[in-house]
């Protein structure tokens, strides 16, 4: 960018207003170069002046900078942070936590800008690290490294406790909450995704730190909008799987920043995490399971052919979907898909194998994974274990990862409810009996069991898939 002297006659202004960052007091000539490193930098009719979405906050004081305006003639009014007791936690990162928030760091956006008198530094992007790794550790560390304001946003309510009873212990001060029916602004507050939503424009200046945990959800049409809002020049994304299928993270790219550290589990099994196998069983569906999938199938995959639909394009899907409300041969193909889907994920022989793999690892703590709850519920009544899904209570299930914690109960079995977003006790065996063709999925699912014990030698995750059905071809894409 040209650098162009500033007049001096003028100073200019910015403020923050409902999720911008408004700006009075820039010459045109200057506008002019700044736009071209704030690309949404626009002009506001009402005031005069121009405006750029909140999130552009840190770009737009380093284009100023660039573009020649000194710190006395800038006037910055955006933050309204409180000051904030010194912070010290007791945590002693790994050698590899501490790599990854070295990465994190050093991407400073203040650089080339004229600093800013509550925030030294502002560094932007994604931490990807296995689950089991420690994510949260990094992120109370980088908070205690900015000693700013800072807002921690999460999926989910167990998430959400979980953070809060973290930081409390660590810093020892009162966190303030948005979510769970109460709604506190503390300097350091944590928030679901749902409540930043609502609550993003009018706290968006309080804060120098956002913490993204689970940073992949930002990429939703809604929750996108947290980002925007927030004029937090600094940035961590926290997550274990970040590219979504959707290629929705190149918008959290542009809201957060990129990866700038990723380690896989097989770069932390046997020092770090746990060592662990992959086991794939292979089971046949019986002659009436047979029959019954093979005439679904046909019923469903003939209807695809006749209407020109590829179930590989996700708009296909949408499509078919739309049609089966007014199209009785769609309802019928999509109806016909279940119930294929139904025999080949819950046959009997794979509940046969998960007696078998249940009788092989007696005593130790075994997750059961499925892909519904119908089948999750049937492996519960038969094996006479506890389930946890979407309709279990939240004080049912965290009576039941408290006893499967404490040893009480070795085997529980879940829907996709445990995939993340819930502090999820120790295990050593994992059982995929069903599951989607997502990366995601798998690698959240390999992670519950991944996290090291004295008394654990080596973790294990079967597969179990029915042969000669479509579920191979979904085991295949997700691995």
């Amino acid at each position: 960018m040209s650098r162009l002297p500033n007049s001096g006659s003028t100073t200019v202004h910015l403020r923050y207003e409902d999720g911008t960052v408004r700006i009075d007091g820039l010459e045109s000539s200057l506008a002019e170069s700044v736009r071209e490193a704030v690309p949404e930098l626009a002009a506001d009719h009402r005031t005069d002046g121009r405006r750029v979405p909140a999130f552009r906050y840190a770009e737009l004081r380093r284009a100023l900078s660039q573009a020649g305006v000194p710190s006395d003639g800038l006037d910055d009014e955006v933050l309204a942070l409180e000051s904030l007791a010194d912070l010290e936690s007791t945590y002693e990162l790994r050698s590899y936590q501490r790599e990854a928030l070295e990465a994190w760091l050093e991407t400073d956006r203040w650089a080339d800008s004229v600093g800013h008198e509550t925030l030294e530094r502002a560094p932007a992007g994604v931490l990807e690290l296995p689950t089991g790794s420690g994510k949260t550790v990094i992120g109370i560390e980088a908070i205690e490294r900015l000693s700013v304001p800072t807002l921690v946003v999460v999926p989910t309510i167990d998430l959400l406790e979980q953070w809060i009873d973290e930081l409390e212990t660590e810093f020892e001060c009162r966190i303030g909450r948005f979510g769970g029916g109460e709604q506190r602004l503390e300097p350091i507050t944590v928030s679901t995704y749902d409540s930043a939503y609502l609550k993003a424009d009018a706290v968006g200046d309080r804060f120098g730190l956002v913490v993204f945990d689970e940073v992949h959800h930002l990429g939703g049409e809604g929750y996108r909008e947290i980002a925007r809002l927030l004029a937090a020049p600094a940035r961590l994304g926290l997550t274990a799987t970040f590219e979504r299928p959707d290629e929705a993270h190149e918008v959290v790219e542009e809201l957060v920043g990129p990866v700038v550290h990723r380690l896989q589990p097989d770069d932390l099994a046997g020092d770090h995490l746990a060592a662990y196998d992959v086991k794939r069983l292979e089971v046949e569906l019986t002659p009436a399971e047979r029959e019954a999938y093979e005439r679904n199938q046909e019923t469903f995959t003939d209807y695809l052919a006749r209407s020109n639909i590829d179930m590989r394009r996700g708009s296909d899907y949408q499509e078919l979907v739309k049609r089966s409300g007014s199209d009785p041969e769609a309802r019928e193909a999509l109806l016909a898909r279940q119930r294929a889907r139904e025999i080949m994920y819950g046959s009997e022989a794979k509940l046969e194998a998960l007696a078998g793999i249940l009788d092989d690892h007696r005593g130790e703590r075994t997750i059961v994974f499925t892909a519904h709850n119908d089948l999750a519920y049937d492996v519960s009544e038969r094996f006479l274990i506890p389930t946890i899904t979407h309709q279990t209570g939240a004080a049912e299930r965290r009576e039941i990862l408290e006893q499967f914690r404490e040893g009480t109960y070795t085997r529980i079995a879940t829907s996709n409810v445990l995939d993340e977003g819930v502090d999820v006790p120790d295990a050593a065996v994992a059982v995929v009996l069903s599951g989607s063709g997502s990366e995601r999925e798998f690698t959240q699912r390999l992670g519950r069991i991944l996290r090291p014990a004295e008394d654990k030698e080596r973790a294990l995750l079967y597969e179990v898939v029915a042969a000669e059905t479509s579920e191979e071809n979904v085991a295949e894409r997700r691995r």
